[in-house]
């Protein structure tokens, strides 16, 4: 009956209505596949509709399904701010908080967590601060920020990888003169035979190596050669041809006439969530991590790549 159904049902129906594939869907809430399954079968059993059709190739909403869509995000988004506002959290939530960010993932999706935090504890207030792409880590272990909005990639001990609050396809950038700048897509098989950016020995090496992976799938190498201290000489190099640089499919620096973005086809979206120092855990990082984790990534999060003008067809 639908009396019945559980809020933990809605949040995955939520996730998987986004995603249209269950493997994406569980690795985004860190439960099972199976799990996922289960969820929607007793979803649909209470509401008594389909909900999703399913095939082997295919995942998508039924009519049952997008109308449950449209009334569900903002009542859901309704019902967490109540919750936030009533309980104990969120009294304890005030003060200031600094949220660091890098040159690559400050964007929409960090807007809305943003927004969607100040909707549930406007007595917190918000600062936000740049810190060096290649050493974002150091501020936080100095304590200049609070929690890091990066690429969720962490290995190192003394830090905590939060939620993921959204998702961006992969691609890579090159010359409009390069060689795969006709290409719809590329393999991470291509990469192989191209030269990239080699970072500072500050850079986080499971963020790098989660961006520019050290081989492909068949065992490659990935050679990055050519040393670089920032974004920007990233991009001189991409613009001048010396190399090519995978990145998330909406980097806004990226969008320019001298280069373009080709989707990858074969490497997963990028995860972008927060990262914080550990023992400087508190209520406010906390309340901020629950905000991410109820987030459903809204339509233009994860945007295709800007398709190259190049004419030929290879």
């Amino acid at each position: 009956m639908w009396r019945d159904v559980e809020l933990r049902e809605l949040r995955i129906f939520l996730a998987l209505a986004d995603e249209l594939h269950f493997g994406r869907t569980a690795e985004r809430l860190g439960i099972s596949q199976p799990g996922v399954s289960e969820a929607v079968r007793v979803l649909e059993s209470r509401l008594g509709v389909k909900v999703f059709e399913r095939t082997s190739r295919r995942v998508r909403l039924t009519p049952e399904g997008e109308e449950l869509k449209r009334n569900l995000v903002p009542a859901l988004a309704a019902l967490d701010q109540a919750l936030a506002q009533t309980s104990e959290l969120s009294r304890a939530v005030r003060g200031l908080l600094r949220i660091g960010f890098v040159l690559t993932t400050e964007g929409p999706a960090l807007s809305r967590l943003i927004a969607a935090f100040h909707a549930s504890y406007p007595s917190c207030e918000v600062r936000l601060q740049e810190v060096e792409t290649f050493d974002a880590y150091r501020a936080l272990r100095r304590g200049d920020i609070d929690v890091l909005c990066n690429w969720l990639a962490v290995d190192e001990p003394d830090l905590t990888a939060g939620a993921a609050f959204a998702h961006y396809e992969r691609a890579v950038a090159v010359a409009a003169t390069h060689r795969l700048a006709g290409k719809n897509t590329v393999s991470i098989e291509d990469l192989a035979d191209e030269e990239l950016a080699l970072p500072p020995p500050s850079t986080p090496q499971g963020v790098y190596d989660l961006i520019v992976p050290p081989h492909t799938a068949s065992g490659r190498p990935i050679r990055r050669t050519q040393p670089v201290q920032t974004i920007n000489e990233i991009l001189s190099l991409v613009a001048r041809g010396r190399i090519v640089h995978p990145t998330s499919s909406t980097v806004p620096i990226f969008n320019r006439d001298d280069v373009v973005l080709i989707p990858i086809d074969d490497l997963p979206p990028l995860p972008l969530g927060l990262v914080w120092f550990t023992s400087r855990d508190n209520p406010r990082i906390r309340a901020l991590n629950e905000i991410a984790s109820s987030m459903i990534a809204a339509p233009g999060t994860t945007p295709a790549p800007r398709r190259p003008r190049a004419t030929s067809s290879n």
